[in-house]
C-alpha cells in the first residue's frame, strides 16, 4: 500500500468553497479510480488555506499512471485547481510501522 500525501495550498477566503469541491472532487474522480483504498483530508488550524489531502493506493503505479494519466485526474483538477494558491507539493510513502 502507497500513500500519496498532497500539500495544497489554497487562495485566501475560499475555505468554505473548497471544502466542498474536494470532497466533491474525491467523490466524483479519486474514489472511483483503480487501486483506491480510502483518504483522508486534513485542515490546518494555524493555516486556514493549508490543506494535507492523504489518499491510499494500492501501487504506486495506481496513483501515478492509472489516475494521473486519466481522464479523471482532468476532471479532479477542474473541480480543485481554481482554488489553488499554487501547485500543490505531492510525495509518496510506504508504511513503515503503525499503532493499533
Amino acid at each position: 500500500m502507497i500513500l500519496e500525501l498532497a500539500d495544497i495550498r489554497i487562495q485566501p477566503g475560499k475555505q468554505a468553497e473548497f471544502d466542498e469541491a474536494i470532497q466533491r472532487g474525491i467523490a466524483q474522480t479519486i474514489s472511483k479510480a483503480k487501486g483506491y483504498l480510502g483518504h483522508k483530508v486534513q485542515k490546518g488550524v494555524e493555516a486556514p488555506e493549508r490543506y494535507l489531502l492523504m489518499v491510499h493506493w494500492a501501487t504506486l503505479e495506481n496513483h501515478t499512471v492509472d489516475f494521473r494519466e486519466s481522464p479523471a485526474f482532468t476532471e479532479w483538477r477542474g473541480i480543485v485547481g481554481p482554488f489553488f494558491a499554487s501547485a500543490p507539493h505531492v510525495e509518496h510513502f510506504a508504511l513503515l510501522t503503525e499503532s493499533k
